[in-house]
């Protein structure tokens, strides 16, 4: 079993300064190291699998065979009931190659109204994996469930966080203080069996 100590380093396998600064700041109070996969230099793998499961690993185990460090990839996305869990895995992708969400988020406003669907029921799925030379990697997965609205709302967040309304709140997750959002998102949800399962126990946040 991979057990993570204080002082450790670890590769956050991803090239998303945002999803890179969330997991830096989860990270933090265990007293781990990390590095961005871009402060590396590291090679952008291409995402191939069929689930957020798949790349998660793909990424995290690239970052780790080239580093020779322990790496933790992050794959998440939007799912929107109405667009049959669309963008899901290619959330990133509907953001076009300069990763303008502005563009993903009008797109998924522009195809609910095209279709006429009212539903606007969606959920956030986020995927961690960790993989260290020579041991199994991994896979830690968290959801949180909410509905969309329109137009998007507050800067604080990332990606589709302006659009998106967690059960239980009126405020977007791009209006909510970051410390806000870490405690209940997704990724939180993640990085709680992470903690439980791959970061030694004598490590308390």
């Amino acid at each position: 079993m991979i057990r993570l100590r204080r002082g450790d380093r670890l590769v956050v396998a991803s090239h998303n300064p945002g999803k890179v600064r969330e997991i830096k700041e989860l990270i933090a109070p265990f007293g781990i190291q990390t590095l961005g996969a871009a402060e590396l230099g590291l090679p952008e793998p291409e995402e191939t699998g069929s689930t957020f499961a798949d790349n998660a690993k793909l990424k995290a185990e690239a970052a780790a065979k080239v580093s020779g460090l322990p790496s933790l990839s992050d794959d998440s996305g939007l799912c929107v009931d109405g667009l049959n869990g669309d963008p899901g895995i290619y959330s990133a992708r509907w953001a076009g190659p300069d990763k303008d969400f502005r563009l993903a988020m009008r797109r998924i406003e522009e195809l609910l109204a095209a279709k006429e669907i009212a539903d606007r029921r969606a959920h956030f799925v986020c995927v961690l994996a960790l993989a260290v030379p020579g041991e199994e990697t991994g896979i830690y997965e968290g959801r949180i469930f909410g509905e969309l609205t329109f137009p998007p709302r507050g800067d604080k967040g990332f990606g589709y966080d302006p659009i998106f309304v967690p059960e239980g709140y009126r405020s977007t997750f791009g209006e909510m203080d970051p410390k806000e959002k870490h405690a209940m998102s997704h990724r939180a949800r993640a990085f709680v069996k992470f903690v439980r399962e791959a970061i030694a126990p004598d490590l308390g946040a």
